[in-house]
């Protein structure tokens, strides 16, 4: 890991590699767009009023091969012990063959979230493969495509359980031996709600509880296994419901959730291939019984069929539940850790179950050797059954067994008395001598294994099979393995092959050189509870993000905890709460959100408590500044906060801004200014500055962390310093500016949220520097007015300001084509696949709109190769409205064509197989093909399939 840090120099800046105009390119966009100059348009495009005065200064900006050096150094002071502190995090073999290929591959790393199935179907099957896995494991009917880790997603279940019991007091009984980090997001997540926790052991208090469900870890976190069918059938008997957190490769060898009766499972892939990353990203996993699949938080990919009544996946049921029902939104989750997801159902792809369970056993019988020794040391476990983690209570040698162990480099899970010792994949026999060794004895591995017999009580032993489906099955040399994923990929549409235009999500590339230090093993192998001496890079690397992101925003504390835009939102309005609180003023609840907001805003604010009051918009698509005045002044006295989106969700700067704060001021309330769009303000203007008082920062959008088909995401909040006491605590403190006892608790699971993927973002602000950032803003915004310009002629623009300018993204309305020939927005979608693209964001935040975003990476040719897509696909649609045929039979309604069609030997259809295959402007030589045709949304949903089948219905068919 050093010789390829060496700086020799780099023969361009980085931002001129990251932005993809050139100056001449420049030039010309600008003559297209009628402005004299960058600095007029930008002047143009902003109120003055909100104009940032000082230059961005954020240092000299380091070339690549500098900064790669850098983090060499960073790397250099985080020191990689062996972690065997448990608590729902082990180290794991990622299998070299899905590091280079999956993780390191841009063809899985820059996709989008699957909104568009036919481009997106390998990514699409894999999480397919991740539910099925799930499924099988955890013996329950229906699971989602992930989660953002345990601890939220037992948030999650407790909310579903709170929505489907048919107990009606609001208490809720989690197991004493739970992970203290779900305790504690749990909390969190209850308080708001007035849910009462009753923290207590389930074998012993649930007969007097009455409580709506229960949380039951499945192993405790102490290691113990125990025998939950009481438990879940006391549950049962009350009409509450079961919720098992259980361990995935644990799961392997025990009986699973399902067959012990519980209703929902959940739990953490992490240990599936994924590093630990000093807390994430990791994909967590929830999975139900099929009368509670309609009401699974977060995404489910179904399997349905194409135009030709082929197999076809895509996401399935509750999809962007948030943009429907808004405030009644049963979860504000609005993506995936799909990434990880694919990793860890990849993991065991490769493995298979034979090659799981085989894992599994070789870690519970190393497991039983390390208690077997510890009882000859004396030291006796305190449970007799277990996987992999015992516990045992140390007394007065506890400090002096730690030190030692430390001497070992071995960090043991500590808790009270005792000393938590867990097993993984990684430990060897030599680890296990060690860790006798920090107990004071010197004892023989194999000496204590020959004697050693296994601790699992056949009463819990897993007799079921699992992963039976083909897929498990097929790719266990890396030859094919290889082959598999290659295949997937080849299915899809991401950043590597084109232009993805998607508005409010920013799909800029993710530079190969942010991506490298992701997996080194000093950023990689660190577990997010080991002694913050050991992490001592990552805190200096964490120190500076923070000063970067308060200067960018103008705000005087971050908080990096959330790990999603989502979490962000609900965190910023935790804070807000928080102070209300501190002043005496609880019953400060409304919230003020206008109708354009992302459907998150409200889904967020009703899980904190709060009321949702809707403001109106203007025709032109901003606030309705009057509406907010008259609802801020009839709420005066319960006013908490207003929700707004800068620039706007209809891709404007509103000149209002600062009026819309001052308002909201004036009546105690507080502003929460939504980050989606941080990209157009970077070096041009600061929340913090404006008004603002919170805002969460999408890092998966302005900040370049990799979208990965739909996460990882980072969503951290900046807040004023009145905020900053309120910012999310963790049990778990590594952080001098927080305090573990703070009013508002932690939101993720590890204390710095998705900690390993802040490297992206730390390296992309490390060499862009200020002016970079600033430039790349100025040309994201002079990217999406070229855009404008040349699609105005051919598709209205929908919004614009005064001065006839977007901001970094702009909304194009076919709306009226639908009255003149047919056409729909989905039509016009499915032919850009032809062309060879994604299609923009459709039908929001304007139903039958396509709203667009270029982003600063795009060059001039690859933004003029789309619109002549677009403006090709208008005069297709001339065709229609000019007779030559109608819609139901053109190349729109047919799209998108694929090989099947091009190889059809019964072309019926009222125009050539080249029109349709090979639309004008696009080369025959670099086709991308989609492997199937147009989905059917609708039977998907009426016939839901969430899972592989079992081998049996592959043999009934047969028969």
């Amino acid at each position: 890991m050093t010789a390829h840090r060496k700086s020799n120099g780099d023969t361009a800046t980085f931002v001129r590699r990251h932005i993809g105009p050139s100056a001449p390119d420049v030039a010309a966009m600008l003559e297209t767009v009628g402005a004299k100059s960058v600095d007029a348009l930008m002047g143009e495009t902003l109120p003055a009023s909100i104009r940032q005065v000082a230059p961005l200064d954020l240092g000299k900006p380091l070339s690549e091969t500098e900064a790669i050096a850098h983090m060499g150094e960073l790397a250099a002071q985080n020191q990689v012990f062996t972690s065997l502190i448990g608590q729902g995090y082990s180290g794991t073999i990622l299998p070299a063959v899905i590091q280079r290929n999956i993780l390191e591959n841009p063809a899985w790393y820059t996709a989008y979230t699957p909104y568009q199935p036919e481009i997106s179907q390998g990514r699409l099957e894999a999480l397919f493969n991740f539910q099925t896995m799930i499924c099988d494991l955890t013996g329950l009917d229906v699971a989602n495509a992930s989660l953002l880790d345990e601890a939220t997603a037992a948030a999650e279940a407790m909310a579903l359980a709170e929505r489907h019991s048919q107990v009606k007091a609001k208490a809720f009984l989690v197991d004493k031996d739970v992970h203290p980090q779900t305790l504690a997001v749990m909390r969190t997540r209850a308080e708001p709600l007035g849910w009462n926790l009753i923290v207590g052991d389930p074998l012993a208090d649930l007969d007097k509880a009455d409580v709506l469900g229960a949380l039951l870890q499945y192993p405790g976190t102490s290691g113990a296994v125990r025998d939950l069918r009481q438990a879940i059938a006391t549950l049962r008997a009350k009409g509450a419901l079961a919720i098992v957190a259980a361990d995935l490769l644990a799961l392997t060898l025990l009986a699973s959730p399902g067959e012990l009766g519980a209703d929902i499972a959940i739990g953490s892939a992490q240990r599936f291939g994924v590093p630990m990353g000093y807390g994430g990203p990791h994909a967590a996993y929830m999975a139900v019984r099929d009368a509670l699949k309609r009401s699974l938080p977060g995404r489910i990919v179904g399997l349905s069929v194409d135009s030709r009544g082929a197999p076809a996946y895509r996401l399935a049921l509750q999809t962007r539940e948030q943009h429907i029902r808004r405030e009644k939104a049963t979860s504000n989750i609005c993506t995936a850790q799909v990434l990880l997801a694919v990793i860890a159902s990849m993991y065991a792809v490769y493995h298979g179950p034979e090659g799981l369970a085989q894992i599994a056993r070789t870690v519970h019988r190393r497991t039983a050797v390390l208690a077997a020794g510890l009882r000859k040391l004396g030291f006796a476990p305190q449970s007799e059954s277990f996987f992999d983690t015992v516990t045992v209570d140390a007394g007065a040698h506890r400090n002096a067994i730690v030190a030692r162990a430390t001497s070992e480099r071995i960090n043991l899970g500590l808790g009270g008395a005792g000393l938590r010792i867990a097993l993984d994949e990684t430990t060897t026999p030599a680890t296990i001598e060690a860790v006798w060794r920090a107990f004071g004895g010197t004892l023989s591995y194999a000496e204590i294994d020959a004697a050693t017999r296994e601790t699992l009580p056949d009463a819990l032993k897993r007799t079921t099979g699992f992963l039976t489906h083909p897929v498990f099955h097929a790719h266990r040399s890396e030859t094919e393995m290889l082959r598999y994923m290659r295949k997937l990929s080849d299915r899809d549409l991401a950043l590597d092959r084109a232009m993805i235009p998607l508005g409010s999500c920013t799909m800029k590339l993710n530079a190969t050189t942010e991506m490298m230090p992701l997996t080194w093993p000093e950023f990689a192998t660190l577990h997010p509870f080991a002694p913050r001496e050991q992490a001592a890079g990552y805190h200096a690397l964490f120190a500076r993000l923070e000063k970067w992101l308060c200067d960018i925003t103008g705000y005087d504390a971050i908080s990096l905890q959330p790990n999603s835009g989502a979490q962000g939102e609900y965190a910023g309005l935790l804070a807000i709460r928080g102070y209300h609180s501190s002043r005496g003023e609880s019953h400060r609840k409304i919230c003020l959100i206008p109708s354009s907001a992302h459907g998150t805003n409200p889904a967020s604010a009703a899980m904190v408590g709060m009321d949702v009051v809707v403001v109106a918009c203007e025709k032109n698509g901003d606030v309705d500044v009057n509406d907010l005045r008259a609802k801020a002044e009839k709420h005066s006295n319960d006013l908490a906060a207003v929700m707004i989106t800068y620039p706007s969700t209809h891709g404007v700067f509103e000149e209002h801004i600062r009026e819309i704060c001052d308002i909201v001021h004036d009546h105690g309330g507080q502003v929460y200014l939504d980050g989606a769009n941080l990209n157009a303000q970077v070096g041009l203007s600061r929340p913090g500055d404006y008004g603002a008082d919170v805002s969460h920062l999408n890092l998966h959008k302005t900040f370049c962390i990799p979208h990965g088909g739909g996460g990882p995401g980072m969503g951290p909040i900046g807040v004023k310093a009145h905020l900053a006491p309120f910012l999310p605590s963790h049990p778990e403190n590594r952080h001098p500016a927080t305090n573990a006892d703070a009013p508002v608790g932690p939101v993720s699971a590890a204390p710095f949220g998705s900690a390993s993927i802040l490297t992206i973002s730390y390296i992309y602000i490390l060499m862009m520097g200020g002016e970079g950032l600033k430039r790349a803003t100025e040309i994201a915004i002079l990217n999406a007015n070229y855009v404008a310009a040349r699609l105005e002629p051919h598709f209205p623009v929908l919004y614009k300001n005064a001065k006839g300018r977007v901001a970094h993204e702009c909304i194009v309305d076919p709306r009226q084509l639908k009255t003149t020939s047919g056409v729909t927005v989905d039509d016009i979608a499915k032919r850009l696949i032809d062309y060879g693209f994604h299609a923009p964001t459709m039908s929001f935040p304007v139903p039958g709109t396509l709203m667009i975003e270029p982003t600063e990476s795009e060059s001039k040719a690859e933004l003029d190769r789309f619109c002549d897509a677009m403006i090709a696909i208008r005069k297709e649609i001339a065709e229609v409205e000019s007779g030559r045929f109608k819609i139901e039979a053109s190349p729109l309604r047919h799209a998108p064509h694929t090989v099947h069609d091009i190889a059809d030997d019964n072309w019926t259809r009222a125009y050539t197989r080249a029109e349709g295959c090979f639309p004008a402007g696009t080369s025959r030589t670099d086709k991308y093909w989609c492997p199937v045709g147009r989905v059917d949304n609708v039977y998907g949903d009426r016939n839901l399939v969430c899972s592989c089948p079992p081998v049996s219905d592959y043999a009934e068919a047969a028969e």
